[in-house]
């Protein structure tokens, strides 16, 4: 079974061109969702309320939009959280990759696969592109935020270029290239 790394930054569209590799039958560790269940966990809300402060705890849950104000305003503070949560969600990672030893090969979908090193576990990678304009405009329709709010999100990632640089594979979703035949050729060779 192959480890395949699916990244892109912000607003890419990473979550629906995983769910095309669902639909063919490849499943997909969501590495932002498990990082969260792991970051509400009782061990690491201590961890950070110690690491940051217990003005980041509410009510014995993370207030992520305060840790996020901190951590991307500060590398150093974001490098401090990527310490915390990192070994564990690794750790998360292969105990989910061993029960799915049967397949050809398993996605993990990671906006920051490269930037926290989690390449280096996969057997190939996928870089989904797109327009940093466009990604701007995605995220601030879904996430109902304010632009100077998306902009810092979008400068603690890399750029798409530095990604598609590492990527063996690159889907660019610019709103005009066709998706689906760019994801079935790279599933065909994966598969080969």
């Amino acid at each position: 079974m192959k480890k395949i790394g699916l990244t892109g930054n912000i607003g890419s569209g990473k979550t629906f061109v995983c769910k095309v590799f669902e639909a063919l039958g490849v499943p997909v560790y969501n590495a932002d969702l498990k990082a969260r269940k792991i970051l509400n966990s009782q061990e690491v809300i201590v961890e950070i309320g110690n690491a940051f402060g217990l003005s980041v705890v509410d009510n014995d849950e993370i207030d992520r939009k305060k840790l996020a104000a901190i951590v991307f305003a500060d590398k150093g503070e974001l490098e401090k959280l990527n310490q915390i949560i990192h070994p564990k969600l690794r750790a998360d990672f292969n105990k989910w990759a061993e029960s799915h030893q049967q397949l050809p090969y398993v996605l993990q979908e990671a906006a920051i696969l490269f930037e926290n090193g989690f390449d280096k576990m996969m057997d190939q990678t996928i870089c989904v592109s797109a327009p940093r304009g466009l990604r701007l405009q995605r995220v601030m329709s879904r996430d109902h935020a304010q632009e100077n709010e998306v902009l810092a999100r979008m400068e603690s990632q890399w750029s798409d270029a530095r990604k598609e640089n590492l990527a063996d594979y690159i889907i660019e979703n610019d709103g005009v290239k066709m998706i689906l035949p760019q994801i079935l050729k790279i599933h065909q060779k994966i598969i080969q």
